[in-house]
């Protein structure tokens, strides 16, 4: 099972840079680097509900689940 991350994909749409998110929705850039390379164990809701706020999209757009046997 995995769970891909998706958000710099959402980011080269919306042409926006991580930094600007970051600053928008009150994380460090460490922690956004985190999540868009996928090394990230938890998303808060909180954070999720910001970055699809700021990116107008919804979750699935940045989270997508790929089963084992793909």
């Amino acid at each position: 099972m995995a769970i891909i991350v998706n958000l710099d994909v959402m980011l080269a749409k919306r042409k926006m840079q991580s930094q600007e998110l970051a600053d928008k929705i009150g994380i460090t850039t460490a922690n956004l680097s985190i999540l868009k390379t996928g090394k990230a164990k938890a998303i808060r809701f909180s954070t999720l509900e910001a970055i699809c706020k700021e990116l107008n999209c919804q979750p699935g757009d940045i989270l997508e689940f790929i089963p084992d046997n793909e």
